[in-house]
């Protein structure tokens, strides 16, 4: 056979093994990944959003939601290239799709689509601090699911270790909000809560990689997060009891107040300093110790040696 018979034959098996979809890929997400993976950019729908057009195929594909087909989510499409528009969207989806319009002004129907599947979740972010602020207050810096998750096509498991919510990461991920200045001011929330934390027992455990070292959730909940002063809230009053004991067994009135944000007066903050030139004090002095010890042998040895001769 020929190089040129054989390229015939194989070319076509080649671009049909190369239109398959991937391991782990719907058929119609494998479709729509094969134009959205090339391209690049940002777009202006209706409305006036900005809508960025790439989707990492790669990324897409270790995501949890790999299985699921675009239109699952994407309900105003359809797999025909945008051509026509999808199946009629659920009115309860619709509904939501209005009251959340404000912070998914690309696609509001895609938001609200999460509901289908997290729909016990979706329902405590929504009566939350952060969901009421979207909802109730039409603030655009509410947070709502890809705020903390990260991206819709590349949200991993929070077990997983590389989710913006995982024990690793949530500290740093809730801090984008909770440690930004102009939100604080805004919204007057206790200030440097993400420094207090790091410089806590539990911040510095997580640091050290203590696998369980309480984070934000582990006090505040994940999804209905509260005012502290919501008596419903985890850390409201004598609610703290049930919150700390869940780690602290025995946890009383007199151990839970040293659980909290607020930074320790001179006497702890000056203790610590103190404590600290202490500990590298005692060290100094043990190796100048050590090290003037070791000099006297030596110096005697050679004193003796010359002696000898």
């Amino acid at each position: 056979m020929s190089r040129k018979t054989f390229a015939v034959a194989v070319a076509p098996l080649l671009l049909l093994l190369f239109l398959l979809p991937s391991p782990g890929l719907a058929q119609e997400s494998a479709n729509c990944l094969y134009c959205h993976n090339a391209m690049k950019g940002t777009i202006k729908v209706q409305g006036g959003a900005m809508v960025n057009l790439n989707v990492d195929a790669e990324k897409f594909k270790a995501s949890v939601h790999a299985m699921l087909p675009c239109t699952e989510c994407h309900l105003k499409f359809s797999d025909d290239t945008h051509a026509s528009a999808g199946s009629a969207v659920p009115s309860d989806i619709l509904s939501l799709s209005s009251k959340i319009s404000i912070k998914y002004s690309s696609d509001p129907v895609a938001g609200a689509a999460c509901t289908k599947c997290h729909e016990e979740e979706y329902q405590k972010v929504l009566s939350s601090v952060h969901g009421k602020n979207v909802i109730e207050k039409k603030q655009t810096d509410g947070a709502l699911c890809v705020d903390c998750h990260g991206s819709p096509h590349y949200i991993t498991k929070a077990k997983g270790g590389k989710s913006p919510v995982s024990r690793k990461y949530q500290a740093e991920t809730c801090g984008k909000c909770h440690g930004n200045q102009e939100l604080v001011e805004k919204y007057k929330l206790e200030e440097n809560v993400m420094d207090s934390f790091s410089e806590s027992f539990h911040g510095r455990k997580l640091l050290l990689g203590h696998t369980r070292a309480p984070v934000c959730a582990s006090c505040h909940n994940a999804h209905d997060i509260r005012s502290k002063s919501d008596p419903l809230s985890p850390v409201f009053g004598k609610n703290k009891l049930e919150t700390c004991g869940k780690c602290h067994k025995g946890a009383n009135e007199k151990f839970i107040p040293a659980i909290t944000h607020k930074r320790p007066g001179p006497i702890p903050h000056y203790g610590e300093k103190l404590l600290i030139l202490l500990t590298m004090g005692v060290f100094a002095f043990i190796v100048i110790h050590v090290l003037l010890e070791a000099f006297a042998d030596i110096r005697d040895a050679v004193f003796r040696k010359k002696e000898g001769k």
